[in-house]
Parts: C-alpha cells; sequence; structure tokens
C-alpha cells in the first residue's frame, strides 16, 4: 500500500525512488524507471534487485542506520537495467507518521572526471572533483538562501510595519481588522520562515541573544484573532498581570508558539459545541528547583502564560506521549506536530510547558519563559507614549523601506530624511544646516556598508545615537556602539526603538 504522503520528484531529471524500510520501492520516477527498466516492474519491487554487492552490507541493514538520524550524500552503486554497476551520490531523507517509516533516495549523478594525471591515483582524483564539485553546490544553495532571506525579510519589514500601523488607528469594530490582523499573522509566520532560512544560510550558525519584550502583547494579538475567528460560541476570559516580568524571546517563535496552544484549546471543543477559554499571564518567583507535572523549572524568576479551557481533555494514559511528534488523538488532517513544535520553541528558550488535564472536565497548559525583574512602561505601548519630536536620517537600499520608515516616523511626529546609501548619507550629515538626533541605517548596502557608514560617522565626530538593522547580519555592538533592529519589525518595535535611543541619548548629555 502506497503510503499518504507526497513524493513530489516525479519529474525530476535524477532517479528517485520511494522505499520503506522493509526495501519495497513504493514509487519512483520517469527517470528511475529509465535506468533500472524492468526490475521496477515487479509489485512492489524491491530495492535489493537494484543494489549492488559493491555495497558492503544489504541494502535494509543500510536503511535501518538512517532510521534515527539524518543522512549526508553516500557514495553508493545500483545495479541498471544493462546490469552494470553505475556510482551515484545518494541523498537519503527520512518520512515518518503515525503509518510508518520511509525513505526518499534520490540518485544524483557524480560529476565526470577527466583521465587522472600520472601523479594520483583514479580514485584520489574522482573524491577530490567529487568533494569540490559538491562544496561548489552547496556555495551555491547557500548564496540563494542569503540572498532570498535578505529580499525576503525587506518586503516583510514594510508589511509588518504598514499593517502594525493601521492596526494602531483602527478601532476595535472596524471592519477592516479582523483581515488586518489575519495579515499580520501571515507576514509573522512568512518572517518566521525567512529568519529559519537565513540562520541555514550561515556557514557559522550564531547564537542570538533576543530582545526583552512584554509577552502580553504577543498574547494579546494572538487571542483577539482566536476570540473575532471563533465568534460567540466560545467564551473568553483574559487575566493579565499589569507589571510583567519582561522575558527575552523571538517574539515571532513564541507567537507560533502560543497560537498552537490556544488551536488546541478551541480544537478541545466540537465544531458548535460552547465552552470557555481562560488565558492568564503572571510573574512566577522561585526560590527552589520546582516541579509542575511534566516541567522541572530551576529556581528563578518567569512570566507564565497559562491557557486553560473546559472542553473534552486528554485520557491519563495519553499524556506522556502529548510532545511527541506525529503522536495525536486528533482525526486527519492533524498529524501530532503541533504541542511538539511548541515544545521545541518554548525549551530552545530556556522555559517549559507544563499539561495537565482531565476528561471531560478540560486542559490547561503552562507556557513557563525564564524572565528578568524589570518591566515595560506602560506609557511607551500607547501611541502617546511612542510620539516624539527630533530629526532622523534612515538609510536603506530599498525604497519601499525608505517609504516605510518616512510614513511611520513622520506620523508619529518626527521629521525624516532619508538617503539610499552610506555615501549620501554622508554627504547630508555633513551638511552645515543639519541637524540629526539618530541614524537608522542597514547593514547590508552595495557600496558603503552599515558598519563603515558608523565608523565614518564616528570619524566625523558626531555623537549622534546610531540604530542599525538587517534581516541577516548581526551588529557588533563594542565596535560601533549601535543599537540594533531586527528585520522584519513591526511599526511599534521601530517606535519603540527609536524613543528608548532617542531617550538614552539625552541622558547621557
Amino acid at each position: 500500500m502506497k503510503p499518504e504522503v507526497v513524493f513530489g520528484l516525479e519529474n525530476a531529471a535524477w532517479p528517485a525512488l520511494l522505499v520503506n524500510a522493509g526495501g519495497a520501492v513504493l514509487m519512483f520516477n520517469d527517470a528511475a524507471k529509465t535506468l533500472f527498466g524492468a526490475a521496477l516492474d515487479q509489485q512492489p519491487a524491491e530495492l535489493a534487485a537494484l543494489w549492488s554487492p559493491a555495497n558492503g552490507r544489504a541494502a535494509v541493514d543500510f536503511l535501518a542506520q538512517w532510521e534515527t538520524t539524518s543522512a549526508p550524500l553516500v557514495e553508493l552503486k545500483f545495479r541498471a537495467a544493462a546490469g552494470i554497476d553505475k556510482k551515484f551520490s545518494t541523498a537519503i531523507a527520512l518520512l515518518a507518521n503515525d503509518g510508518g517509516k520511509w525513505f526518499v533516495l534520490q540518485l544524483l549523478s557524480l560529476p565526470a572526471a577527466p583521465a587522472a594525471s600520472p601523479l594520483e591515483s583514479p580514485t584520489e582524483f574522482r573524491s577530490a572533483t567529487g568533494d569540490a564539485a559538491l562544496k561548489q553546490k552547496l556555495e551555491c544553495v547557500l548564496q540563494l538562501a542569503r540572498t532570498v532571506s535578505l529580499d525576503f525579510n525587506n518586503a516583510l519589514t514594510g508589511v509588518l510595519a504598514h499593517t502594525s500601523l493601521l492596526l494602531g488607528k483602527a478601532e476595535p469594530e472596524h471592519p477592516w481588522r479582523r483581515s488586518l490582523l489575519e495579515v499580520e499573522k501571515s507576514a509573522a509566520r512568512a518572517a518566521e520562515i525567512a529568519s529559519e532560512l537565513a540562520l541555514f544560510s550561515r556557514q557559522e550558525k550564531e547564537s542570538r541573544r533576543a530582545p526583552t519584550g512584554n509577552l502580553n502583547t504577543v498574547v494579546g494579538r494572538c487571542l483577539e484573532v482566536f476570540r473575532n475567528t471563533n465568534g460567540p460560541r466560545l467564551t473568553w476570559r483574559l487575566t493579565q498581570e499589569r507589571t510583567l516580568f519582561e522575558a527575552r524571546y523571538d517574539e515571532a517563535k513564541v507567537q507560533q508558539a502560543l497560537t498552537k496552544v490556544f488551536e488546541n484549546a478551541v480544537e478541545a471543543f466540537g465544531p458548535k459545541a460552547v465552552g470557555q477559554i481562560a488565558v492568564e499571564t503572571r510573574n512566577v518567583e522561585l526560590t527552589q528547583a520546582t516541579q509542575d507535572r511534566n516541567v522541572r523549572l530551576a529556581a528563578g524568576a518567569y512570566v507564565c502564560v497559562e491557557i486553560s479551557d473546559n472542553g473534552a481533555g486528554i485520557e491519563e494514559a495519553d499524556l506522556p506521549r502529548i510532545f511527541e511528534p506525529f503522536f495525536t488523538t486528533k482525526r486527519p488532517p492533524h498529524r501530532g506536530l503541533g504541542l511538539a513544535l511548541v515544545y521545541g520553541i518554548i525549551t530552545n528558550h530556556g522555559g517549559g510547558v507544563a499539561i495537565s488535564s482531565q476528561p471531560g472536565k478540560g486542559t490547561s497548559a503552562r507556557v513557563y519563559l525564564p524572565a528578568e525583574k524589570t518591566f515595560v512602561h506602560e506609557s511607551l505601548a500607547t501611541d502617546k507614549g511612542l510620539h516624539g519630536t527630533g530629526t532622523i536620517l534612515v538609510v536603506d537600499d530599498e525604497s519601499l523601506l525608505l517609504t516605510m520608515a518616512d510614513t511611520i516616523l513622520s506620523e508619529f511626529g518626527y521629521q525624516v530624511l532619508t538617503a539610499n546609501s552610506g555615501q549620501k548619507a554622508l554627504q547630508i550629515l555633513t551638511q552645515p544646516e543639519t541637524r540629526v538626533q539618530l541614524v537608522i541605517t542597514d547593514l547590508v548596502m552595495p557600496g558603503m556598508g552599515g558598519r563603515e557608514l558608523v565608523e565614518r560617522i564616528r570619524q566625523q565626530g558626531l555623537e549622534m545615537p546610531v540604530i542599525t538593522m538587517s534581516g541577516y547580519v548581526l551588529p557588533e555592538d563594542k565596535q560601533t556602539g549601535a543599537g540594533y533592529l531586527q528585520k522584519p519589525f513591526t511599526s511599534t518595535n521601530l517606535l519603540r526603538k527609536v524613543k528608548a535611543a532617542l531617550v538614552a541619548a539625552t541622558v547621557v548629555d
């Protein structure tokens, strides 16, 4: 029986096979049929019939070693239709869900090698040229990923910033507010993809220290989306700690995790059932290590978000498995990845997720994030607190981002100058009549990049604060003394960062 998975390689120019753990070939493309011929006519065909004895072990034994770990490119020999063994650089990917495990094998041709020189053996030459070709292909993929993530982040920054600006001005009952919230939600998810693409494209992974924030903002945004979507059938109760500790978190990731918890709470009721969902945020201070259900929390300060429903609940026997990937008590198309994703995101932030439930009485999910005993001033969360005065120079080679920054900052009282290159920025700053209180510059620009621009500004003896921004590279704060704004960002992120930089500069003066 064919598995319910998407093969996706039917039209690939290279041979590709889908096999199960027992070595049965369940799917193959036209390129594989051309390579192996009648050997694939069996129902089902067996990988053993295509496997060369030169590989040194049986096909099933070889597959077994990749059931718990990812596979690199492996050089393997296969028996082609003419009975001739051919060597391929083989990519192996594991697919798994409740129904079992399958492997996708992609047979990638090794580069043709010219005649070896008398000083090297043919085997050594093929190995060297193969490694060089693979390295070159990887470099091309990484460069493409870097370019796409940069362009994607720039586009998303404009979408998120303009959307959040409109949301800040729309009344709660405005007919477009729901659509704007959906746009913001979609853009935030796309930002998550762009972030992962950027991380993938870095040759050396960088450990980013996430910025501090007030989790009430993220919780309120999620609640509003689900309250508007599910209408009056569900009653929502929100209790927020007014002086919530600050936590360090990646906003897009944590919003994604909380969204999954909200989805589970809503799905605890039938499509037409009525019920109640309570959402609470609170500070937690532990003087010693504490156990909350499945979570062991070290002593310290935490922010806790608790989402409780009075729905169907979870059977006690299922509770130990709820975080397992592909484990689900729901019907298709659910694949059992929601709580696994929540667990991964929150634990990567140093926190934990505790679940308690009783069948027929409901479920409570408590999300803990490590916190700092400092608070976001409420005045900065209002439009009034975000207004300001002064002249700000925005530098970016993307015209859409210059327009976005000009629109938002001007709306909140600032005078805005723009430059599409570092050279033009320096020309503006060195004009005697120009008085700039703050510079915001992209780090990655053609010609003079953001770091060089900051250095040139300091060399000119100009002491105004500088905020650098990027969707890919990170600033070297010790060298530049610059603040940092991660793309994509919302209008509120931008305005808060600007306000904080100007206030800090005033205190120093």
